[in-house]
């Protein structure tokens, strides 16, 4: 799909959503953050930089690059373009080896302090495969073991740390049920810790067949941060994980999902994710202003104003 014909259909899909229409929701705390799958190639600080100017409440961080310009400085910027943080990324990666697992952890709390100290209270962790050496059956009980002792640190700063569930047939038939299904993700969350819960995205939620009751039973104190994008109406055979659509283009409940989410007193991020969706032609300040509109009318349409 060229540039013209992405437009086209997002427009339409926007209109169609009452894009236009200024009749606000009911107010919530929920805020729209820019993520990286809209804008790929643009670094940090300029990566913050542009979702402010695309109206954006919040960023999605790269740690990385933040604890490079320095906490003050990424307080000051942030406060300036008067953006919340999201969420990070979980710095020490789980599935490496136990020897490098090991020393992830060893920088793990210089990490997590100052992702707590600019006011980033959120990681997810979206690395599900098998650590070298370990079978698909053993998966589970070396993850937990990890995660449990990542826990303290997490704990200690008071910053909660979401797992993201992979939905569509393509994970299911090779990865445990659990990093597949939404109530199981959540069951290895609350055994690692407190301070673990998921990382709930729209797309994963939808393909592994999860319903609006289980945004309900895992609840706020459970729900870490909100990924979104939509789904095209195919077989779930054919269905493959970087080829998504803007929210609103596609067969998703997003009105039941973020409705749930309001009914649950959700008041964090929601961070639009259609890989695979922006024509690579595109520039950076146009897809993030589409993936904002594209987020901000499925959610005016469940009555939630950002």
């Amino acid at each position: 799909m060229n540039r013209r014909e992405f437009l086209r259909t997002a427009a339409g899909a926007g209109a169609a959503l009452g894009l236009a229409n200024s009749a606000a929701g009911a107010a919530t705390g929920m805020y729209i953050s820019l993520n990286s799958s809209l804008v790929s190639g643009v670094q940090w600080p300029e990566f913050a930089r542009l979702a402010a100017k695309a109206g954006y409440g919040g960023v999605d961080v790269n740690l990385n690059g933040a604890m490079k310009e320095g906490l003050d400085a990424t307080r000051a910027m942030l406060a300036e373009l008067k953006l919340r943080p999201a969420y990070c990324g979980f710095p020490a990666n789980p599935t490496r080896d136990e020897d490098a697992f090991k020393r992830s952890l060893e920088g793990l709390e210089e990490q997590v302090k100052f992702a707590a100290a600019m006011g980033c209270a959120r990681m997810v962790n979206t690395s599900w495969g098998a650590p070298a050496g370990v079978a698909k059956e053993d998966i589970r009980k070396t993850l937990l073991g990890r995660f449990q002792a990542a826990a303290p640190v997490l704990a200690k700063y008071n910053v909660r740390c979401g797992f993201e569930f992979l939905g569509p047939l393509q994970f299911r038939s090779r990865m445990p049920s659990f990093v597949c299904l939404m109530n199981e993700m959540l069951d290895f969350a609350k055994e690692c810790g407190p301070n673990y819960g998921l990382l709930l995205d729209a797309w994963h939620w939808h393909h592994s067949g999860a319903t609006v009751e289980d945004i309900h039973k895992a609840g706020k104190s459970r729900i870490v941060t909100i990924h979104v994008s939509d789904a095209a109406k195919i077989a779930p055979e054919d269905v493959r994980d970087n080829a998504r659509l803007m929210p609103g283009e596609g067969v998703i409940d997003l009105a039941g999902f973020f409705k749930a989410l309001k009914e649950i007193g959700y008041e964090d991020g929601v961070s639009p994710e259609p890989l695979g969706r922006i024509p690579r032609d595109m520039p950076a300040a146009e897809a993030a202003k589409l993936g904002y509109d594209a987020t901000r009318a499925v959610m005016r349409k469940a009555g939630i104003d950002v």
